[in-house]
């Protein structure tokens, strides 16, 4: 049997564990229904996980019609109208947003709010995003998203501009982005940027590079829907081809394992450990059904 070696460096960031942490606390505290706004975390299993313990799922409108309940804000943040409709139906939120996501917020806001003329406010981002709608929210809608520099055009050239990133982009991604904008900037404009890209994500790329190297094959383990992964498996597949993304145990194919003397599985900061786990099981069990028979 080949050597199967999960990545001890993969799976939910800090921020995603404490948001499912208090879920859990909460579900347990008490017998009242407990929502959450949005997916807690971008992987189907884990959502339904949490809703078989009773964590139910809702979107905006549906907040806007609840009243007196316990809602869970998932560590991606939200905007202040948010707080605002929680307050006038008498939803107690318990707030699970990401203290490094927070801190962005507070940033943004800040320099939203400060004297004077307001610069433009550009927020390298995935537009649309939870987290990005949380941030463009501390400035009242005004700030321009751009997630990459075809979309600079937004943005007017003959007016400070002060950057800031969503917490998940690449290092990479937002060097292009100063540097593109440096080039363009006006004179005598005023530019200022913020490095905001939270390195317990940003740090993940080398690693998995890395271990994706050190393995014959990668499965790459994560929900279709998480942005993180999509960027994740990638890097993965760009420095190793027998690289498959998987969402679930029963998306691997027994054949891409063939003759592979080490497999490594891997995955986002959304894939909840005990999925890389029933992964491994599945690829294992196939070893185990040749062996028996051989």
């Amino acid at each position: 049997m080949p050597e199967i070696e999960i990545d001890a460096r993969s799976g939910f960031c800090h921020g995603v564990v404490t948001a499912i942490r208090k879920a859990e606390e909460e579900l347990g505290r008490s017998d009242e229904p407990l929502y959450c706004l949005g997916d807690i975390v971008h992987n189907s299993d884990e959502v339904e996980r949490l809703g078989n313990a009773g964590l139910v799922t809702i979107d905006h409108q549906d907040l806007a019609r609840l009243s007196n309940a316990r809602v869970l804000l998932r560590a991606h943040g939200e905007p202040p109208s948010t707080y605002a409709v929680a307050a006038s139906r008498n939803i107690e939120i318990i707030d699970a947003t990401c203290p490094v996501v927070l801190q962005l917020q507070k940033r943004i806001k800040a320099t939203y709010d400060a004297p004077g003329e307001k610069p433009q406010i550009v927020i390298y981002g995935k537009s649309g995003h939870a987290e990005v709608n949380g941030l463009v929210g501390q400035t009242n809608g005004e700030a321009i998203v751009v997630e990459c520099p075809d979309q600079l055009s937004r943005i007017d050239f003959n007016r400070d501009i002060v950057l800031y990133s969503q917490t998940t982009m690449s290092l990479q991604g937002l060097a292009g982005m100063v540097e593109e904008i440096s080039r363009r900037i006006g004179p005598g404009v005023k530019f200022r940027y913020f490095d905001t890209i939270c390195r317990q994500v940003a740090n993940r790329v080398n690693h998995l590079r890395e271990f994706s190297r050190s393995h014959d094959v990668v499965l790459f383990v994560s929900g279709a829907k998480s942005s993180n992964g999509k960027v994740l498996y990638k890097e993965c597949l760009g420095v190793n081809p027998r690289c498959h993304f998987v969402s679930r145990a029963g998306d691997f194919r027994p054949e891409w394992v063939a003759g592979a003397g080490s497999i490594g599985i891997c995955g986002a900061t959304s894939t909840p450990r005990w999925l890389m786990e029933q992964v491994r099981d599945a690829v294992s069990d196939v070893f185990s059904t040749d062996e028996s028979h051989g």
